[in-house]
């Protein structure tokens, strides 16, 4: 098959080169009405960009890496819509990796782009992964964190303040009188998973409470955790709130609650946090903490975007503050 190439075009249309090659790339140097013929003209001869070529000329393969637990989360799946919005700005492709908390499955994935020669790689990384890990990713290509740390790392990190977002709503249910509140959270192995149960004790802190004479149990965040989990909260005795440290547990546990006759938002007050999109309304609506995760996304594309660039590394970690979502799933006592 004949290779429609820049040159092809070109001829075809009587332009320079150069022209086609600005005209393809939406540059303003060229003329809308030049433009718009060129890529009409590329689109009916079939050309396709070849990126092994533009990468020789340019040493930059314009492919990110996104490694995450698991997409299929609505937390990491709407921070993963900010990222791709704010790395297509600039023709970006990025290639997804669930890690599922496994190191291996991270590590062969991260050998997967160094041998595609990716340009960067956005990371919330596995449980065990440490700052010497980090370190060596981090000498082959540029690295930022997004919604999990790594202490050590010397990389920047984007992450909602979860010790106060969970402060937030745990002073909020003990503002309505909660005392005996369960408490159902991720691994304490994830600076996630500690940051929320840190928040959770800081509002009884403050409060002057003791803390609940509860299990602190360790879930992962998905719906099916979050059901389970109601059986062994209600061994213990019926609980007047559960504070969740994910929307998805939350969700889970709305749906356990009533398997066990018992209504949420009535019976039992229920929190998430997050503030996934599903939350706004499920039945009850689910009181939440907004984490800002957007702009998580964002910051961290931007970021990663600039050090490809070469602008400065930092090792910071940057903050989106959190917000109360005040919804039907909790009620006074």
């Amino acid at each position: 098959m004949h290779r429609i190439t820049l040159a092809t075009i070109a001829a075809d249309l009587g332009v320079s080169t150069a022209t086609v090659s600005l005209a393809l790339r939406g540059s303003p140097l060229v003329a809308q009405t030049t433009s718009e013929r060129v890529q009409a003209r590329a689109k009916e001869l079939g050309y396709v960009y070849d990126r092994r070529a533009a990468s020789l000329r340019t040493q930059r393969s314009d492919i990110v890496g996104l490694i995450v637990r698991d997409v299929v989360n609505p937390f990491f799946a709407e921070i993963l819509r900010s990222i791709e919005a704010e790395l297509g700005q600039y023709r970006q492709t990025f290639l997804l990796c669930n890690h599922d908390d496994d190191l291996e499955k991270q590590e062969a994935f991260i050998s997967t782009l160094q041998q595609f020669g990716a340009d960067g790689v956005i990371m919330s990384p596995s449980v065990g992964t440490q700052a010497e890990d980090i370190a060596r990713i981090a000498a082959t290509m540029p690295v930022t964190l997004v919604a999990r740390t790594v202490e050590g790392a010397s990389v920047p990190a984007f992450l909602g303040d979860d010790v106060n977002g969970m402060a937030l709503v745990t002073r909020y249910l003990i503002d309505k009188g909660h005392r005996d509140i369960a408490l159902l959270g991720g691994t304490r192995m994830t600076s996630t998973g500690r940051a929320r149960r840190a928040g959770f004790a800081k509002a009884f802190k403050e409060a002057n409470i003791p803390l609940p004479e509860r299990e602190d149990i360790e879930a992962p965040y998905a719906r099916e955790a979050g059901f389970a989990a109601v059986a062994r909260i209600l061994a213990a005795g019926q609980p007047t709130a559960i504070a969740c440290c994910s929307d998805t547990l939350a969700l889970g546990v709305m749906h356990g609650l009533r398997h066990h006759g018992l209504e949420p938002g009535k019976d039992v007050s229920v929190t998430g946090y997050d503030d996934i999109e599903e939350a706004s309304f499920s039945s009850p609506a689910l009181t939440s903490v907004s984490d800002g995760h957007h702009e998580i996304g964002r910051l961290a594309a931007e970021s990663l975007y600039e050090q490809i660039g070469g602008g400065a590394k930092t090792g910071s970690e940057t903050h989106v503050e959190p917000k109360l979502r005040e919804r039907g799933s909790v009620t006074s006592i």
